[in-house]
């Protein structure tokens, strides 16, 4: 019943009725406005190029002030994001702009993995709004929202095309965030050049699907405008704070033996074109096209994986209890299944770690067998040697026993022989006539 009366009441017509005076409700745009510049705005720029190709100068000439930024070297093993939040004023209007730079990008050997960082970045940024969203007490106005709302793309200015992993950095960001392609330090490219390289870089991001963003051009205030520089895409950028005199006025220019460009002149560069989209015309749609798209497209995705959904006209209404009851059984169960795959797992550690230690015991058991063998085998033999060295000393006393008992005799001989030749000796010479009788013999 309460369906059918809701049926009626949306095909009611509506009437349109005449005021008899001013109620003064005309003001709520003028509240709104009042409103909007009291509690400020967030824009989220985020540059991604490879190092040293001007990331960091354009946003300086950009905002026309001069951001603090750590110089980034050719030597990281990865990309890295690096975010900075600057608080700016403009007239009345407070604006929280965060720069987020890509440190790193391209310098790798291997760059298939270069564009994961930035991918997990920006879905971290869209978790963390959608965490503030879900909570029961959410404050949505006061949390700085850091979703990216653009992404100024920096091409090289090779003069051929574009290279394989712009290709597929864009591809992959897509359907993730706004993205405006630049083509950077346009000045080091001709003219004619410039316009084939334009044109090569189109052609190839509509072959290959990347989606860039387009100027709105529904809006008839800005249809003219955003549909004459939807033509003009990418940019060709050239960024400087260096002032140089030209006739009697000072311009932000690059010098050169040759002569200067211009960065505000737009016959020598789109820098202008860039800011006027970017800043002046088109903001406030890329943050809307950020919350509206590809927020939505991420929460979607991210609501359905959690177990909501939406009820078609044809299907029954559904609760949120019961789908909160049906998602809670659906994990329990699935936490179930894993604590035991995890039971089993574990089981499983242990029989193996078990069967390794045995293994590692017996091994440990031969080893000392083995340890134990040898011991003996050199035990025995170190007894059979000191067996040895003792009957060798015991035959080594023996012979010098021996030895010692002939010297003492043949010291004793020694001592008797000599007095027993002196005696013969004397005897001999007291004999005169045979000593002359064995002469006169001589002499015959």
């Amino acid at each position: 019943m309460a369906a059918d009366d809701g049926d009626v009441f949306a095909h009611e017509e509506k009437r349109n009725l005449e005021l008899g005076g001013h109620v003064g409700f005309d003001s709520l745009p003028d509240q709104l406005v009042s409103k909007s510049v009291a509690q400020g705005f967030c824009f989220n720029i985020l540059c991604v190029g490879e190092t040293g190709i001007g990331k960091s100068t354009l946003m300086n000439t950009l905002f026309n002030t001069t951001f603090e930024n750590e110089e980034a070297s050719h030597y990281q093993r990865e990309v890295q994001l690096r975010p900075q939040t600057y608080d700016l004023q403009e007239s009345n209007v407070n604006l929280k702009l965060t720069i987020v730079h890509t440190v790193g990008f391209g310098d790798q050997i291997n760059k298939a993995e270069s564009h994961k960082p930035i991918l997990e970045y920006i879905d971290s940024q869209f978790e963390r709004y959608l965490e503030e969203e879900l909570k029961i007490k959410r404050s949505l106005f006061n949390c700085h929202d850091t979703r990216i709302h653009i992404c100024l793309y920096f091409i090289a200015p090779t003069g051929h095309s574009l290279k394989s992993l712009d290709l597929v950095t864009m591809k992959k960001l897509d359907s993730k965030v706004n993205i405006i392609p630049v083509i950077a330090k346009a000045d080091t490219v001709s003219k004619s050049e410039l316009d084939k390289l334009k044109i090569k870089i189109m052609s190839e991001l509509v072959s290959n699907g990347v989606q860039i963003y387009q100027f709105p051009t529904e809006d008839e205030a800005v249809a003219e405008i955003n549909t004459s520089m939807n033509t003009h895409l990418p940019f060709a950028v050239v960024g400087s704070l260096e002032e140089v005199k030209v006739g009697n006025k000072m311009v932000k220019a690059r010098l050169y033996p040759w002569g200067s460009v211009q960065v505000e002149n737009e016959n020598h560069c789109d820098f202008v074109k860039l800011r006027e989209m970017l800043l002046r015309v088109n903001m406030e749609d890329l943050r809307e096209q950020t919350h509206a798209r590809h927020y939505e497209l991420y929460r979607r995705c991210k609501l359905e994986e959690m177990g909501f959904k939406d009820t078609d006209p044809d299907s029954q209404s559904f609760s949120l209890q019961d789908t909160y009851e049906a998602k809670r059984k659906e994990f329990l169960v699935d936490l179930q299944h894993k604590e035991e795959e995890m039971r089993q797992m574990f089981v499983s550690k242990v029989k193996e770690t078990e069967a390794e230690l045995k293994e590692k015991e017996k091994e440990l058991h031969e080893r000392f067998e083995q340890l134990k063998r040898m011991h003996q085998e050199e035990k025995k033999n170190l007894e059979e040697k000191r067996r040895e060295l003792e009957e060798e000393m015991n035959a080594f006393n023996r012979r010098k026993v021996a030895a010692e008992t002939l010297m003492g005799q043949a010291l004793q001989g020694c001592s008797q022989t000599p007095f027993k030749k002196d005696k013969d000796k004397k005897n001999f010479f007291s004999l005169p006539s045979a000593c002359s009788l064995t002469s006169g013999r001589n002499m015959n």
